[in-house]
């Protein structure tokens, strides 16, 4: 009987081992992925804050709202919303308030689409030289000493109005308003003729 030889089989055997060896081979430091480099991000332009709102009571306006602007231009300056409806007619009177739910708060009077006269009727501020809703007549006439005239309020039955001239080169006058006691009731600043309306836009 033939005997097999032992030689094919041991060879066999070693190319197994060759290439098992092979698939069990590590991978070398050179093959390794390079780490990723960080782009960085590109600065963004910086933006400057816009400038705070002036809500300053003057002879000359209410902060940056001058007399003088035309409706636009208020809206523009005030940055925020003014409620108010249009006048009957071009040109016409009509108040823009800044918040309607609270209307003795701020009024703002247009007339032939100018900024004329504004009316507060709070004591959460100060008019122009310190007057405010709630102080006695006497204190009034003591602050505007030599500058104000009086006269019986038209509606109020004891109530005196007090005009102050202004006290710089604006034109404009303010009008303290007192009831029977001799309290103020609420005061506004204007050029004339609106800031006389006793009604209003009446």
């Amino acid at each position: 009987m033939r005997r097999m030889s032992a030689v094919p089989v041991l060879a066999a055997s070693t190319l197994v081992a060759i290439v098992l060896g092979a698939c069990n081979r590590q991978p070398s430091a050179d093959t390794s992925v390079p780490p990723a480099t960080s782009t960085p991000a590109p600065a963004q332009a910086s933006v400057a804050p816009a400038p705070p709102v002036d809500r300053t009571p003057t002879f000359k306006g209410y902060g940056d709202l001058a007399f003088g602007m035309t409706s636009k231009e208020m809206r523009e300056k005030w940055r925020a919303p003014l409620a108010g409806a249009e006048p009957a007619e071009a040109g016409g009177c009509h108040i823009l308030v800044p918040d309607a739910a609270s209307p003795k708060s701020l009024a703002l009077m247009v007339e032939g689409d100018k900024l004329v006269r504004y009316d507060v009727g709070t004591d959460a501020e100060a008019a122009p030289g310190g007057g405010k809703v709630g102080m006695g007549i006497d204190q009034i006439r003591a602050l505007y000493a030599g500058r104000f005239r009086e006269q019986p309020d038209k509606y109020v039955p004891g109530g005196i109005d007090l005009r102050v001239s202004a006290d710089d080169d604006s034109g404009s006058a303010l009008v303290f308003q007192t009831d029977a006691a001799g309290k103020v009731t609420s005061w506004r600043v204007g050029q004339p003729p609106a800031v006389d309306y006793v009604e209003g836009c009446s």
